[in-house]
């Protein structure tokens, strides 16, 4: 039995986001599924979101980008003329292809119905191996719109999964119309049937060489309706994009998804000892001896042999000695017996059939040996001694097996645990692999900050790079310095290539905005085949910012993917966004937990100005003052090239956007990018 092709309904619904029992659509497309869908569909899930831009991107990411994707999504609603209709505009930007057949088939089936279908603006496509239909928002219009294709989409769902094109079209047009249970064309007719689509494909073809050549339009390479990657740097400057083509998301929105597409932490065996520090366990980590692993002395006295009764007052011969020093097993040493004391010293063990030790405060000498070096008699004063008084036991601070660190803990750099596992014969662990970092500068105006010499016009030193590698190593992590790389194609694309077989996650920085020498995105997404998850940010600084993850096969010859962060050129930006966005990524990497920079609460010691448009992440100092509140002091001007504004960071201030300033003594949230200042 063939298994069923998995599809995923996604409402786009402002008033049923908040009040989902006014949705009708989801269950009427239920309907279409299982009446119309000939058993092959699995309606695996559901779900409502606002007609917000990045909440529908996000959810059909979620459904379409996972290891196991989902082969269909239909979403229903949002497709009209209305102002807050998103839902065309947000599908297109992450479609991979267009389907237009789809849509022409959707179309013609509901104006057959009525003329107010041509008022609605359905996209399809596909997106990685999935097809995404968009429908209206009407249930009877969703209906008139899935039913008019579901019998052709499992074809099409196949195709797009990677099904062999050759097997699934053997047998022609016609065993593909039967066993979609649809009807064609009469396929006797041939002749009039070809005849006609030669003289449309001839017209078309001469339309569009006469619009190119004859009329010298300009050729548009970003179709709002299409989903345009980056700049085709081949193509020139004047082909170039004139706006970007990645959606503006939320800071939030991005974080998801560099959650959602940062690669796991693998695991691998380390040594204890001082490299295990900040290392994250990927295992409970369990005792492998007891301690202490004898019986031993917690004073320095005189181990005895308690009487019944307890009574030790008197004087007795000291017959033994015992240090706290390596000795050979005790198999065949005289045992203590009643009536004699062997002097002992903390952590000693005990010699055997001892059973308790008496402080040597509860004693007084009576005689030394002839040459006067050691001690002969001892008088003991206490009474009311018990077995084990002054006794360490076996296991009694950790018994072999016991679970002494949990899977997830992060090893700190006080020692603690480090101390902790050597204690119990620990000498290797399971942790995650933390990831290693490639920085590279990119542009044709970038030189080494220690060049001698001035400055040519035009030339900018290399702040980033130094800045960015201090900041990687700060936090633990191993870093790779890939130099700097001119503004060509080729050139971008080889260091890259390298790069990614060196290291796990790539930061660069430059070359991220609208110019065209700007050659990140082009590079990652048309020469590595990378995928580009976002382009855009609404913050300031940083709003440039890019997140990729290109695929790379490893020394087993596997497919894996690898990060690429691609941070603006100005020096504040860089450090802000790494801050922001990679440091969480290299967190994920190494299974720390929670991710990114640890956020606190914090006073503004003086009034702020604030953007009008984006949200801030303003540099700040922040200080404890002797009220145990945090105060923050800005760092001075805060535009993004200004590296002054980084001298004495310790935070990133989450300033909101706003036409006023936020006044002295407002509370804003605060991320510790350092020590909090005294």
């Amino acid at each position: 039995m063939i298994a069923p092709l998995k599809a995923a309904i996604l409402v786009v619904s402002t008033t049923a986001a908040k009040d989902p029992s006014t949705d009708a659509a989801e269950a009427a497309l239920q309907d279409v599924f299982e009446q119309d869908g000939e058993g092959r569909w699995e309606v695996v899930e559901a779900k409502i979101v606002a007609d917000v831009t990045p909440q529908i991107q996000l959810q059909i990411g979620l459904w379409t980008d996972a290891a196991d994707p989902v082969n269909l999504v239909v979403t229903t609603g949002g497709t009209g003329f209305a102002v807050a209709d998103h839902t065309p505009e947000a599908v297109s930007a992450i479609l991979h292809r267009q389907a237009p057949g789809l849509v022409h088939a959707m179309l013609a089936a509901s104006l057959a119905v009525t003329p107010f279908a041509m008022m609605s603006r359905p996209v399809a496509g596909t997106r990685n191996k999935t097809v995404i239909l968009t429908l209206p928002g009407s249930p009877k219009g969703a209906v008139e719109n899935l039913k008019a294709v579901i019998k052709t989409l499992p074809h099409a769902c196949l195709q797009a999964a990677g099904a062999d094109s050759r097997a699934l079209h053997s047998g022609g047009v016609r065993r593909l119309e039967q066993e979609a249970g649809v009807g064609g064309h009469d396929h006797s007719e041939h002749h009039a049937h070809s005849h006609s689509h030669s003289h449309a494909h001839a017209h078309a073809h001469g339309h569009g060489h006469g619009h190119g050549h004859d009329h010298g339009t300009l050729v548009r390479h970003t179709n709002p309706a299409s989903n345009p990657k980056s700049n085709d740097p081949s193509l020139g400057p004047s082909r170039r994009h004139r706006e970007s083509p990645y959606p503006m998301i939320s800071v939030a929105d991005a974080l998801t998804l560099i959650e959602q597409h940062t690669p796991g932490p693998t695991t691998t065996t380390a040594k204890v000892d001082s490299t295990l520090t900040g290392a994250v366990l990927a295992q409970d980590v369990h005792a492998a001896e007891d301690v202490p692993a004898f019986r031993a002395s917690i004073v320095d006295g005189y181990a005895v042999v308690v009487p019944p009764g307890g009574d030790m007052r008197g004087v007795y011969p000291v017959v033994a000695v015992s240090h706290a020093s390596p000795s050979q097993s005790q198999e065949g040493e005289t045992v203590l017996k009643e009536g004699e004391i062997a002097r002992i010293t903390t952590g000693a063990p005990l010699p055997p059939g001892a059973t308790s030790v008496i402080m040597v405060e509860d004693t007084v000498l009576v005689s030394q040996t002839e040459d006067g070096k050691e001690e002969k008699e001892v008088e003991i004063l206490a009474e009311g001694v018990k077995e084990g008084e002054n006794v360490r036991e076996v296991g009694s601070d950790v018994r072999k097996g016991a679970l002494i660190l949990g899977k997830g803990e992060q090893v700190s750099s006080a020692g603690g645990e480090i101390g902790l596992m050597a204690s119990v014969g620990v000498t290797e662990v399971q942790v995650y692999r933390r990831p290693v970092v490639g920085l590279l500068s990119t542009g044709d105006e970038i030189v080494e900050h220690d060049r001698p010499g001035g400055l040519r016009l035009g030339e900018v030193r290399d702040t980033n790079r130094p800045t960015l590698i201090a900041a990687v190593r700060e936090w633990g992590y191993e870093v790779v310095d890939l130099g700097i790389a001119r503004d060509k194609a080729g050139t971008l694309e080889e260091v890259l290539r390298d790069a990614l077989r060196q290291v796990d996650l790539v930061i660069t920085t430059g070359g991220v905005s609208m110019g065209e020498l700007d050659l990140l995105k082009p590079t990652i997404e048309r020469s590595l085949g990378g995928t580009i998850h976002f382009g855009r940010v609404a913050m300031k600084p940083g709003k440039p910012t890019t997140f990729a993850t290109v695929p790379v096969k490893n020394n087993a010859g596997e497919r894996v993917w690898k990060v690429i962060f691609s941070l603006p050129g100005n020096p504040a930006s860089a450090l802000v966004t790494f801050h922001l966005f990679v440091l969480p990524s290299l967190h994920h990497m190494s299974g720390v937990s929670p991710p990114g920079l640890p956020r606190v609460p914090v006073v503004l010691a003086h009034d702020f100005p604030l953007d009008k448009v984006r949200p801030e992440y303003h540099r700040a100092i922040v200080s404890a003052g002797n009220d145990g509140l945090l105060s923050a002091t800005s760092t001075g001007g805060q535009r993004s090239s200004r590296v002054g504004s980084l001298k004495g960071a310790n935070a990133l201030l989450c300033m909101p956007s706003g036409p006023e300033l936020l006044r002295k003594g407002a509370k804003v949230d605060a991320l510790l990018m350092g020590n909090l200042r005294t």
